[in-house]
């Protein structure tokens, strides 16, 4: 083979290595728990309702960066 088409193949092996990886993270995601900073576990609403809770650490944000 040639250069080029060895160079096109590896290329789409690579492709098709990121879309699996990706695909794998994905199905990871998309369970009901999301570890957040390492130590914490945040449950994942899934269904209709998107009810969501900010970690504590977001409640005073705004006077952190000078906000209202």
């Amino acid at each position: 083979m040639e250069r080029k088409e060895m160079l096109l193949i590896a290329l789409i092996a690579l492709l098709l290595l990121t879309t699996a990886v990706q695909a794998i993270q994905l199905v990871a995601l998309s369970s009901n728990s999301v570890a957040i900073g390492g130590s914490k576990s945040v449950s994942v609403a899934t269904g209709a309702s998107p009810a969501v809770s900010a970690p504590s650490s977001l409640d005073n944000l705004p006077s952190m960066v000078g906000g209202c």
